[in-house]
């Protein structure tokens, strides 16, 4: 079974105090199964990025944990730097590394956001992805006038209201969040003290200013060196050997070169060997050329032990899939199960649809049998991400459940972890119990107008998607029942009560649809 992976790259407003960081790294290391990969300080810019990746349910608890920390020990009123900021943890990216949807790291940000306001009383804006309006996608567009300004305008201008906590900014500011691809914070180190002319490349190379699409950059002074700072947004299609050409070619026009470049944090192996390539001029080449891309191909890489389908995401495989069934851990569990049952389903119905298009003797049902095809390989993918989907949710119940219980603060704190987590719990076999009933109407579809040589495989898909429905029911009613406040899943149980119903309908009517159809 494939494991999910995604990172997260907070920036904190605290370089100069290294014991404050530290701190902050340490709540990042206290969430079991989050690797910190990257710790990075600039002291000009007053500013940290911290860069750690695991499982989804970790790393949003690592987030929220950092963000907590930070806001307690940052007062933005007294930080000072060269970089724009408008908070003590200034942004939190979650991006997708394995085997997760843009989707899926767009809800984290979602709910990190919405705790981070409820019970940090903190102003959170969403950003890229997750934003809630195409003027909030740009992160330059929220930290207009940096703190100092959000501070004058917040409460009273209704375009800065954030999305979530209150519509006031305290000591620790407010906090972006949001989901986005990978990107690349890149420096470039001029051979100049004059920071007018880093300002001026800047401008000629940042997409909003008319230069480079993906590129968004601006001019300081860093050490002693006009520096201009960039983060690229899109190395696939603004390679990073296309910045630097450009860059050198402005700064020549103000008789200055380039001294040195940097990075902050960690980049894709893959934007460095297309400027390798881009360099040396490898016309036709050819990726697998690479020796260690060909020493690891198709076999999985590792973060803490955890496997990690790097150079392509498949589904799990049945064997391996199975002893972990059959192992003593806890997960995957049921759950899983319930979704893999329903991912077989949909897979026959794939199956069925795919024995009939293009049959002379059903051209009649040839479109509707490429749309019942359509949908069951959009629901047979969804029901294969429920696999892994409910392992991780049960590890985050794991999670909460110990978390700190000694003041009165942290039992709060865990009670409410616990509440989410298992409603998050029962969230998931829901979803896959209103899969499976789709995928049993597309069953019955098959059934009824598919080929007959293959209306046993027909009715296997509907027997299979019903198994589904009742293992996954009884793992939403456990976790329902396990919900500090039970009343939170009466709308989950009342809803599974109407497809379960549903359910008994559509069985009665494939069971007709066979002895009419089948003489079964």
């Amino acid at each position: 079974m494939t494991t999910k992976l995604i990172e997260c790259i907070p920036n904190f407003s605290e370089a100069r105090r290294p014991e404050v960081v530290d701190q902050i790294v340490a709540s990042v290391n206290s969430v079991e199964g989050v690797r910190l990969l990257d710790r990075s300080s600039d002291l000009d810019h007053n500013r940290t990025v911290l860069t750690f990746a695991g499982m989804p349910a970790v790393v949003e608890e690592a987030a929220f944990r950092a963000i907590k920390t930070a806001a307690e020990l940052i007062d933005l009123n007294q930080h000072t730097g060269e970089h724009p900021r408008i908070g003590a943890t200034d942004v939190v990216p979650f991006v997708p590394l394995s085997n997760v949807s843009m989707e899926e790291c767009v809800a984290i940000a979602q709910r990190v956001g919405q705790r981070v306001g409820d019970e940090l009383s903190l102003p959170v804006y969403l950003y890229e992805a997750a934003a809630t309006s195409p003027e909030r996608a740009n992160l330059e567009n929220i930290r207009k006038g940096q703190y100092e300004g959000l501070k004058l305008e917040i409460e009273s201008d209704p375009n800065r209201k954030p999305d979530f906590g209150p519509a006031k900014l305290g000591a620790a500011g407010a906090t972006v969040i949001g989901a986005r691809e990978a990107l690349i914070a890149f420096n470039v180190f001029l051979t100049t003290d004059d920071v007018e002319t880093a300002k001026k490349i800047s401008k000629a190379i940042r997409h909003s200013s008319g230069g480079l699409r993906y590129v968004k950059a601006n001019g300081f002074l860093v050490d002693g060196r006009a520096q201009v700072s960039m983060n690229l947004t899109n190395f696939h299609k603004t390679p990073i050997a296309r910045v630097v050409e450009t860059i050198r070619r402005e700064a020549q026009r103000y008789g200055v070169a380039i001294h040195h470049s940097e990075l902050v944090g960690l980049i894709p192996q893959e934007s460095l060997v297309d400027a390798a390539v881009w360099y040396t001029q490898l016309d036709g080449f050819d990726k697998e050329q690479i020796l260690e891309s060909r020493l690891f191909d198709g076999g999985p890489q590792t973060i803490d032990g955890q496997s990690s389908i790097v150079h392509g995401q498949t589904p799990p495989k049945p064997a391996s899939f199975l002893n972990e069934l059959a192992s003593a851990l806890p997960a995957p569990g049921g759950g899983s199960a319930a979704a893999y049952a329903g991912a077989m389903g949909a897979a026959l119905v794939s199956m069925v649809s795919g024995l009939t298009i293009g049959r002379k003797k059903y051209a009649e049902v040839e479109a509707e049998m490429q749309a019942v095809r359509v949908f069951s390989e959009k629901l047979r993918a969804d029901m294969t991400q429920a696999v892994d989907d409910d392992a991780a949710s049960f590890e985050a119940v794991i999670g909460a459940f110990k978390l700190p219980k000694e003041t009165e603060e942290q039992q709060t704190a865990r009670t409410a972890a616990i509440q989410i987590t298992t409603l998050n719990a029962a969230h998931i076999p829901l979803q896959s119990v209103k899969n499976s009933v789709k995928i049993m109407e597309l069953a019955i579809k098959c059934a009824e107008h598919g080929n007959l040589n293959a209306i046993s495989d027909a009715m296997s898909g509907f027997a299979m998607s019903r198994a589904s429905l009742t293992a996954a029911a009884y793992n939403v009613r456990i976790n329902v029942n396990s919900l500090p406040d039970k009343s939170a899943g009466d709308d989950y149980l009342k809803e599974l009560a109407d497809l379960e119903k549903k359910a008994d309908k559509l069985e009665k009517e494939i069971r007709k649809i066979m002895k009419e159809r089948g003489g079964i």
